[in-house]
């Protein structure tokens, strides 16, 4: 359908509200799954991202990097191994991990972002103490689970007119070593750290379903009230829990809302931020 001019001013009036109301604002985006595999995926999010902070919004980005991970694990020969969904993280593993999410991943977003016309700033969890963790469970290995959070280097690099970009490798505080962090959880601990307005994690699914097998069944809106009947009634359930219960955590912890989006619709953070009707679920 072609746009006249009245469409595209109204687009952009439509959206001004929501600029006013998040200017100065700091919002932590969870970026992973196809959004990073995806060239145009990455491209749109990359854009989104640079948008909001042109227009005043305070955008912290956390990523992960499994399929990075899995591609060097291959190429050393090592196989890739999961318990209860975390990578089982071995001393090996967790070097491969922190070479592949400090460097390469992170090194790159921030590279993209720069070429677009953003001013990024490349971070990991260990610098001045960013994330501080310990051990999760001898289980899982070198998974680790965030005890603190030292938010004040990002808000320096937002203060100096940065967009963070931050890789999940914590710092030890029970041995000395790096703990691999699970990117949902940190952008959670964080977004609660620095009492952000928004905390939006990118998935590969339209957000919460009704019927998983239904993408027309999403629940545009949860309270907290709602979570534990939908936990009860299966709605919420397998790879969706963990999600589910970093979304809650945070908004219970301050955080203003929620999201889970669908990182595979381009430009899906600015839909949900800047028009009325949104795109995903939202918790609050």
């Amino acid at each position: 359908m072609a746009y006249n001019y009245y469409d595209r001013a109204n687009i952009l009036i439509e959206a001004l509200p929501y600029i006013q109301k998040y200017s100065g604002k700091t919002v932590v985006v969870k970026y992973g799954g196809n959004a990073m595999v995806s060239p145009d995926l990455r491209s749109a999010v990359m854009s989104d991202i640079i948008l909001l902070r042109l227009v005043g919004i305070n955008v912290v980005v956390v990523h992960g990097g499994g399929p990075e991970i899995n591609e060097m694990l291959s190429k050393v020969g090592k196989q890739s191994k999961f318990v209860d969904g975390l990578r089982y993280t071995d001393e090996e593993t967790v070097d491969i991990v922190q070479q592949v999410l400090c460097g390469r991943v992170n090194k790159n977003l921030v590279a993209t972002l720069n070429r677009m016309g953003g001013k990024a700033m490349g971070l990991c969890g260990m610098d001045a103490s960013l994330f501080e963790a310990t051990v999760k469970d001898r289980k899982y290995g070198l998974v680790g689970e965030i005890q603190k959070v030292n938010p004040e280097i990002v808000t320096h690099c937002i203060e100096d007119g940065y967009i963070p970009v931050i890789s999940t490798v914590a710092q030890g505080m029970d041995a000395e070593t790096a703990y691999n962090i699970n990117a949902d959880t940190a952008a959670a601990k964080l977004a609660i750290a620095m009492k952000a307005e928004k905390l939006i994690l990118l998935t590969d699914v339209r957000g919460l379903l009704q019927d998983p097998s239904d993408e027309e069944t999403l629940i545009r809106i949860v309270h907290m009230s709602d979570v534990p009947m939908l936990k009860k009634s299966g709605i919420i359930k397998g790879g969706m829990i963990p999600k589910v219960e970093c979304c809650v955590d945070a908004v219970r912890a301050g955080v203003g809302r929620s999201h889970i989006l669908d990182g595979r619709i381009p430009h899906s953070i600015l839909v949900e931020m800047l028009t009325d009707s949104g795109i995903g679920t939202m918790f609050l």
